[in-house]
């Protein structure tokens, strides 16, 4: 199976519960130049008011788009913030059929395409700065919320990562990394794809880089924080994430795979937080791939012919009411844990 984690798209899911609904998501491309060695490209969803013409953002032969009213005012007041952060491969449009949900029940959400690790530019140079991922959901936070059109309060603040992505989410919320304990415990579990993705990025190679992956890359204003099946979580070092103040939801993919097991990812994670800030929940039925946007009849064909392998990108896994529900029931979960954790906006 090729380690193309996701693929750009905006899913459409519907779900229940949470803050009373807006009328519409409003849609907005940013573009981020404070540090121009590093600019990221960004995009926001948010609640809006507004009533004008929707339009289908990430739709494509295979993935299904998602209907947004394109630069729409925002709505009045103030709003929570969730940042988000895609898996290796991936780019800032992969969970937005999560995006979607949050905006309608009141929060602003905001991702970025992390530079050498996107679908569009997968350069292991620029990859292996594994470190600036979490920097660049801090610079994020920083523009959001530094925006008074969005009006998203710094106080209330949470963050959501897929895969590697789940790293990020938890590197953000203070989990400190040890590159050797991580590097050793591939030795032993070397079928584990965060291993051949560290191992190809050549991260942690240069003693600078190691120490920079080992420092202290969390944010303060993080208060919640949700891992998607994540990856390259044993090594985390269990006082860290032992010492961690903020809640975080592990959600598996039920008990994953060889690639990606549970038990020794999603499940390493939430055995070693706090009692009482750590909540876990296996999502039965669902694959790794579960949290990409849905996709079209005949997309695992028209995946398979662009390249060979990347056909489990739609597979559904053994959830017999397929990943539109799966989806509703992650969307749910992770809206009443933020909810319960950020607060009322």
């Amino acid at each position: 199976m090729r380690l193309l984690f996701l693929l750009l798209a905006l899913a459409l899911v519907a779900t229940g519960g949470g803050a009373a609904r807006a009328d519409g998501v409003g849609f907005r491309r940013l573009s981020l130049t404070d540090m121009p060695e590093r600019p990221l490209e960004a995009a926001v969803w948010y609640p809006t008011p507004a009533a004008g013409p929707q339009t289908l953002i990430g739709d494509n032969a295979a993935l299904v788009g998602e209907s947004v009213i394109v630069d729409a005012a925002p709505a009045a007041g103030r709003h929570r913030l969730v940042v988000l952060s895609h898996g290796f491969g991936g780019n800032l449009g992969n969970q937005a059929w999560l995006a979607v949900v949050l905006a309608r029940h009141g929060y602003v959400v905001a991702a970025v395409n992390h530079p050498g690790t996107t679908s569009r530019n997968l350069k292991p140079d620029t990859g292996a700065r594994l470190w600036e991922r979490p920097r660049d959901l801090s610079r994020l936070i920083d523009r959001i919320t530094r925006d008074p059109a969005f009006g998203a309060d710094a106080d209330k603040v949470g963050v959501i990562g897929h895969s590697l992505g789940g790293w990020t989410a938890v590197a953000l919320a203070g989990g400190r990394f040890d590159p050797a304990r991580f590097t050793a415990d591939c030795d032993v579990h070397a079928q584990l794809a965060a291993c051949e993705i560290f191992g190809r990025l050549e991260a942690g190679s240069t003693p600078e880089a190691r120490a920079l992956l080992a420092g202290d890359l969390a944010d303060q204003r993080v208060g919640a924080a949700v891992a998607l099946d994540l990856g390259l979580a044993r090594g985390f070092t269990p006082e860290s994430l032992a010492g961690l103040k903020v809640p975080v939801l592990v959600m598996s993919a039920g008990e994953g795979d060889a690639q990606v097991p549970a038990a020794l990812e999603s499940r390493y994670l939430a055995a070693h937080l706090p009692f009482g800030l750590g909540r876990y929940i296996a999502l039965a039925g669902a694959t790794h791939f579960t949290f990409l946007p849905l996709c079209k009849p005949g997309a695992v064909a028209l995946l398979e012919a662009e390249k060979h392998g990347d056909g489990p990108i739609c597979h559904n896994g053994t959830a017999a009411e397929g990943r539109a529900a799966l989806h509703a029931q992650a969307a749910d979960a992770v809206l009443h844990f933020l909810d319960s954790e950020l607060g009322a906006p």
